[in-house]
């Protein structure tokens, strides 16, 4: 079986700019990491391998440095990897980017479970993992903590809601969206790093995977930046103090004067 696991490269800093004209990401000059949610879907997809055997390859759509991201994830027991890229992705929204990578996916063929991290840390919309499912045409899970079985047909998993979990049991394919209750990722080790720097990164162009370029890139992005603005910074409320009781009959008819009580 083919263990497919989705990640993203993100900057590595809570200083994200972005680029007034163009509405992107700017990246020149800033680290790129690992998704932090996607290290938790790597080392699932590589615990998943060795329970119930096949290989991980590892996906990810972004530009040539993207490589980088791909080499640690073999350093952390994944078996193979593909960089999609291509100047047709590029300013390519959640939509788009489902499109490409579940294109790419079609173009590797013989995949049993995906593996997506919940979101990524730059764009938080959760959007892609289930995307990518709805155009493969096949079931999703999202939110899981835990995997607790798995064979060639079939996978039952635990899916984290906010009253507790729910229980789903799903045939192959199938793709899921995976919590960082799951599991820890485990740390690379010396074998995982001389693998990463001998493999061979699979790049794959718009071309290689049969893309329509109306679908990938600005051309497929329903979504448009339109504007990027600083929000105002908030004014200090108003603040009461005394006793208790005066406080609460000050708050009381303060409420009531603005229509909230």
């Amino acid at each position: 079986m083919n263990i497919i696991v989705c990640i993203k490269q993100v900057p590595n800093t809570t200083n994200v700019q972005i680029d007034a004209e163009t509405g992107r990401l700017k990246r020149e000059g800033v680290e790129s990491i690992i998704n932090p949610f996607d290290e938790y879907a790597i080392e699932e997809g590589v615990r998943l391998k060795e329970r119930i055997g096949g290989k991980v390859t590892v996906v990810t759509m972004g530009p040539p440095q993207a490589e980088s991201a791909l080499r640690e994830a073999i350093s952390r027991g994944a078996d193979e990897a593909v960089l999609v890229s291509d100047r047709a992705f590029g300013g390519a929204d959640t939509l788009a980017t489902s499109y490409a990578l579940a294109s790419a996916i079609k173009t590797i063929g013989d995949y049993g479970i995906i593996i997506c991290g919940k979101q990524a840390t730059d764009g938080d919309t959760a959007q892609v993992g289930p995307g990518i499912a709805e155009m493969l045409n096949i079931p999703h899970v999202a939110y899981v903590k835990k995997v607790e079985s798995a064979d060639a047909s079939a996978i039952k998993v635990e899916r984290m809601m906010e009253d507790g979990y729910d229980l789903i049991e799903s045939p192959l394919p199938v793709l899921l969206t995976v919590v960082k209750e799951i599991n820890t990722p485990r740390i690379p080790s010396l074998k995982g790093k001389m693998a990463a720097k001998k493999a061979v990164i699979k790049t794959l162009s718009a071309a290689d995977i049969k893309a329509d370029t109306q679908k990938t890139g600005l051309n497929g992005s329903p979504t448009q930046v339109m504007k990027i603005f600083t929000p105002p910074q908030r004014k200090g409320g108003e603040k009461f103090s005394g006793e208790a009781q005066d406080v609460a009959k000050s708050l009381t008819a303060k409420l009531s004067e603005i229509g909230i009580i």
